[in-house]
Order: structure tokens, then sequence, then C-alpha cells
């Protein structure tokens, strides 16, 4: 068995535990099928979507960090965000940053689909100047956007998160390129997580562990 083929087995067999492990978790909201639907049929790559069995695992992680303000750093269609905000407790809110402004009809919409909508505050614009605007304190960050700025993401809003607080990064395992060692020069995005990795496992400020789920997520506690 060649190098392809054996990643072709691993790739099925991930496939496999993924879906049984969606299939042994609690079920997805008919709200949050509806959004996972939408995603496909109307944008460009929904594999961006936070999907079924993570979505559930943010809306736990919520339900046991019990934050009152969330701060989440790419919307997309607004799955994940929901999910979150499903885990609040009463007077919880999320504030979620989009850049694409082509997006905002569409996030709102899928919004509207949920019980929770209330609790969310769309921002369309650039997070590294929408944050500074944001006049709070956050307990719970989720930083899922442009790979290339995780380091400038995580340096702004660590001041703004409270001691014991949380931060979540997705994709900190990158389709396993991370494994390489010397990215091609023009795979800036590689180039970054790398980087932003090799930074935080060396950063005092904090404790963190990367969880091998779906393309990695890294749980970062401020000390």
């Amino acid at each position: 068995m060649d190098l392809k083929q054996a990643k072709k087995v691993t790739d099925d067999a991930n496939q496999l535990i993924d879906a049984y492990m969606a299939a042994h978790s609690d079920a997805e909201p008919d709200y949050l099928a509806l959004v996972n639907r939408a995603a496909h049929v109307h944008t460009i790559n929904p594999r961006m979507l936070s999907g079924h069995f993570q979505g559930r695992i943010l809306k736990m992680l919520v339900r046991m960090i019990q934050p009152q303000r969330v701060l989440e750093i790419g919307t997309f269609v607004g799955y994940s965000a929901l999910c979150m905000a499903e885990g609040l407790t009463t007077g919880g809110h999320v504030d979620t940053i989009e850049i694409d402004d082509e997006l905002e009809e569409f996030i709102r919409e899928q919004l509207a689909k949920s019980p929770f909508e209330e609790r969310i505050t769309l921002h369309i614009g650039d997070a590294l100047e929408v944050i500074p605007q944001l006049d709070t304190t956050f307990d719970l960050v989720f930083i899922d956007a442009d790979k290339r700025l995780y380091r400038e993401y995580f340096e702004l809003v660590l001041p703004r998160l409270k001691s014991g607080g949380f931060i979540l990064a997705d994709n900190t395992l990158w389709d396993g390129k991370v494994l390489i060692d010397k990215p091609e020069s023009n795979d800036y995005q590689t180039i970054a997580i790398k980087a932003f990795n090799d930074f935080i496992a060396t950063d005092n400020r904090i404790e963190k562990v990367i969880l091998p789920l779906r393309d990695g997520l890294t749980l970062i506690m401020k000390k």
C-alpha cells in the first residue's frame, strides 16, 4: 500500500469515526439543520461551517464555562454563533464579527430561524477594527477567521478576556499540514497556523491544550 492509498484508508476510517461520534451525541436541532442545508446550497465553501458534531461541542463548552459575554471572530453563516447562544444561561450574549459584508443578509436570515436570535449581535467589519470598539470584558472568545491573523486576534482579545476566561482557536491542526516541516513559501495559512501554535505553546500567560477534534481545536485559559 502506497502513501496515497494509506491516506485514503485513514480518511475513510476518520469519516466513519466522525459519523459514529455524531450519531452517539445529541442530535442536531431542526433549526440548525436548516442553517446547515442553506450553507451547502447557497455558499461556495460550506466546509467552513462548524457542523453538527463541533456545534454540539461548542454548546457543551458554553454550558461548562457559563460565560456571560462571548466573542466570536468569524461568523460565516451563523451556525457556531447559534450553537454557543443555545448554551448560554439567562442574560448571556454573543457578539460575532464577520468581515464579508455580502454575507450579512444571509446570516441574519439564518439567525432568524433560531429561538436564540436575540442573544446574538452581528458586527460586519474587520475584527481588528471592530474589537477595540467593543467596550466590554469577555468570558469566552472563539477564533475561527483568517488563519493568517490568529496571532493578531489573540493578542487583541487577551487583554479583554477576564482572568480564568477561555479562548477557543479553531483549525489549529490545519488538515495535518502543521506536520510539514517546511511548507511552501506561498502557503501563508499553514505558515501562520504553525507560527501561532508555536507561540501559544511557550506563552506563560495562559494554559493550553490542542484537542484533535475535526481540524483541531485549541483550548486556551488565561491565568
